[in-house]
């Protein structure tokens, strides 16, 4: 009877080392891509931005290279409509990134609450959350503080490029009305209501994926509540 006993404990024992050996794979490849992912799309953002820079003192330049005359208002009007097209293609890639980083939270947390349950004691010293719905992502993406903060939205690199794409579509739009024989004052206003409505639509447009995502997913381990670290807060 021991010696079966101790066969099957065994036997148990092996099935243990073996799931949690395919969990940690999981979870460090999800991490191996969540953090090429970030890189990439870095290097995209930083890329734009230097095109930004380049832009604008190319079009400095050719301002003062032809006394603003002859054909500098098409020079200045192609490079900002080819920072506006490069900014649009940055910018979907920049939310694209974002919402692959939250499938990777998510499907870190999961796999966490597998941890959980092979060992429950470990899991009390976790403060990203084993929970793979909305409430555990937000634990994820910040520990200590409740629900987050507002400075982690506006600090993120999706509201710098929805923020430098409004502003060279608006000089784009305006420029173009100018050159169509516009007022200078009108050609301005126009300018800054396009971009802000380029900053609205992509804010409103993100918010929306972000619903998105958990109007279709269904979550395999829902929060129980806020964590302890949260509570009476």
């Amino acid at each position: 009877m021991a010696t079966e006993a101790d066969g099957g404990g065994a036997e148990s024992d092996a099935a243990l080392a073996r799931r949690l050996q395919i969990l940690a794979t999981e979870h460090w490849g999800l991490l191996a891509a969540r953090s090429t992912a970030q890189s990439e799309v870095l290097t995209r953002i930083s890329i734009y931005l230097t095109l930004v820079s380049a832009g604008l003192v190319t079009i400095g330049l050719l301002g003062q290279a032809t006394r603003f005359g002859s054909w500098f208002p098409a020079a200045a009007l192609g490079i900002l409509g080819f920072l506006s097209v490069v900014g649009l293609l940055t910018l979907t890639r920049v939310m694209t990134v974002a919402e692959e980083d939250l499938m990777y939270v998510v499907a870190m947390n999961r796999i966490r609450g597998a941890y959980a349950d092979v060992d429950a004691t470990a899991a009390g010293y976790f403060l990203a959350s084993p929970s793979d719905d909305q409430l555990g992502s937000m634990v994820t993406y910040s520990f200590l503080r409740y629900r987050g903060g507002l400075e982690q939205v506006l600090g993120s690199s999706m509201i710098l490029s929805i923020l430098v794409n409004g502003s060279v579509g608006g000089m784009f739009v305006g420029g173009l009305c100018a050159a169509l024989g516009t007022p200078v004052i009108a050609a301005v206003v126009v300018g800054v209501v396009v971009g802000l409505a380029i900053v609205a639509t992509a804010v409103s447009y993100g918010g929306f994926r972000y619903r998105m995502v958990w109007k279709t997913y269904a979550p395999l381990r829902p929060s129980a509540g806020p964590p302890p670290h949260w509570r009476g807060r």
